[in-house]
């Protein structure tokens, strides 16, 4: 999607990108939707909830789009991986979840890597990496509002509700800026589209059939792929200071993962 999604903004206003993806994902999740037994099943009490998430996810997500044609690949998914650390930190704020030494440790380290990407201190802070942690945040307030929704909505109902209000919310501005696009740049929007669409039906059903700490992990395997996706398609060649700061937002995110220990008498 990453990949995907630089090729088709380079000649295609991110905010078209971004309705076509969700018109199309809409058709996509249709079948789904059918097989769970139609609409009807999407149903919800809990709709200004939707609505204010998806409206900080389409942001975050024009933010993630814009970032890739300022950036490389690499630095823009690495960023992208503070959002657990983000989410840890709300989490604990608004949800009451609680914060533990392996939370505290993995939110420091989070922290220090993106210093460590960013380098504020040599003054030369790029644009495109101040979105992508804007981005990130993001994300990860979408993530805790997903976490909130989950009590009392199915993956399904989340991801069609996602699709609806960023379709509504794009429609506008993307009728403002429309232009058709070439015949050859359908193909990057439909892969977008498929990626954006099953990416996050997946990721919601595997935590169903499968521990966060096993998921989560395999998730982060988008650091070195994507980086080789940079490398091999665009020349982009991270250096050491990237590579060391993704390390370091990385093994955060498995401290994050780390099992609280629940008293005997809570068990």
């Amino acid at each position: 999607m990453a990949v995907a999604g630089r090729e088709a903004a380079r000649q295609m206003n991110v905010f078209q990108l971004m309705e076509v993806r969700s018109l199309i994902g809409l058709v996509l999740l249709y079948p789904i939707i059918y097989r769970a037994g139609g609409f009807a099943t999407l149903k919800t009490v809990r709709l200004p909830q939707h609505i204010v998430r998806n409206l900080i996810h389409y942001v975050s997500q024009l933010g993630w789009f814009f970032a890739l044609t300022l950036i490389p690949i690499g630095q823009v998914v690495a960023i992208e991986f503070t959002m657990p650390i983000w989410t840890a930190i709300l989490a604990a704020s608004f949800l009451s979840e609680r914060m533990t030494p392996w939370k505290i440790a993995a939110i420091v380290l989070g922290l220090v890597g993106v210093i460590i990407i960013v380098r504020p201190a040599t003054g030369e802070i790029d644009p495109g990496q101040l979105i992508a942690l804007g981005a990130a945040m993001g994300f990860g307030v979408s993530m805790v509002l997903v976490k909130s929704l989950a009590h009392t909505e199915s993956a399904l109902s989340i991801l069609f509700w996602m699709i609806v209000v960023q379709a509504v919310t794009g429609f506008f501005p993307a009728l403002y800026v429309w232009a058709w696009p070439p015949t050859y740049l359908w193909g990057w929007v439909m892969v977008v589209a498929i990626c954006g669409t099953f990416a996050h039906y997946c990721l919601a059903s595997a935590m169903r059939y499968a521990d966060a700490t096993v998921v989560v992990p395999m998730d982060f395997l988008r650091v070195p792929l994507t980086a080789t996706a940079g490398w091999l398609l665009y020349s982009e060649r991270l250096d050491a200071w990237t590579v060391f700061g993704a390390v370091l937002i990385l093994l955060g995110n498995l401290l994050n993962l780390k099992p609280t220990q629940v008293p005997a008498r809570a068990r």
